[in-house]
């Protein structure tokens, strides 16, 4: 019997392992004011794949952390986690510490792959450009690209921060196909306008955009540009 109680037998590991990453934080058992708290937040899937720029995910998921009302789904590829890793140092117990609910990308049956799972939308970042092919033409093969597939298909909010140059035609037609479905591709462009100081400052600043895409408060992440006119007016 599992160690958490969650009242599964080892012999169905899978169903255990989905049960407790749903009713179960940090170890501990998540109580039904919790649970009622957790289902009147708005729920946002983060999906890390295999591209570089694994900061962009891992920042937003820390800048979600300090939002309240909103509820963080993260799903990582293997590749996405190895590149993490690589680049980041970080360990997948870190990674996934800094969600709300981890889903396992293998875990076809997650509560993420149904669209009578009520979410805000999906953003997948970084995306690579297997994941990008993967959603433009429907092939679902795993948890990461079902999801976004489930969230074109409710009509729901879907945001790739496309991680590739320079870009060949399949590339652009993939881009082309998402958004026709009703994506939005966002590669991580810096905003030069904010005179930033450090690699943070740039992926914040993207970090900040993408949140504004969901129409979210999240304080000072982006410099908004506010136009010329004081410059030219000295």
């Amino acid at each position: 019997m599992c160690s958490r109680a969650c009242g599964f037998p080892a012999s169905q590991p899978s169903i255990c392992r989905r049960w407790c990453r749903s009713t179960h934080r940090n170890g501990k058992r998540i109580s039904a004011k919790e649970l009622d708290v957790m289902a009147s937040q708005r729920r946002i899937i983060v999906g890390i794949s295999g591209a570089s720029g694994a900061a962009i995910g891992v920042n937003l998921l820390k800048a979600m952390r300090g939002l309240d009302g909103v509820e963080s789904h993260l799903i990582v590829s293997a590749s996405g986690m190895l590149t993490a890793t690589q680049e980041l140092g970080i360990k997948r117990s870190e990674l996934e510490a800094l969600a709300d609910v981890v889903h396992n990308v293998r875990d076809i049956g997650a509560a993420v792959a149904s669209g009578s799972f009520v979410t805000e939308g999906m953003v997948v970042a970084p995306c690579s450009m297997k994941t990008l092919a993967s959603v433009a033409n429907g092939f679902s093969d795993n948890l990461l690209t079902r999801a976004a597939d489930v969230v074109l298909k409710e009509r729901r909010r879907l945001v790739l921060v496309a991680r590739e140059t320079p870009l060949n035609l399949a590339h652009l037609r993939n881009m082309l196909h998402a958004t026709e479905m009703g994506a939005i591709v966002m590669p991580p462009v810096p905003a030069f306008y904010s005179h930033p100081t450090s690699i943070e400052d740039v992926v914040n600043h993207t970090v900040g955009r993408i949140l504004d895409l969901f129409q979210i408060e999240h304080g000072t992440l982006v410099s908004r540009w506010s136009g010329l006119a004081h410059d030219f007016a000295r």
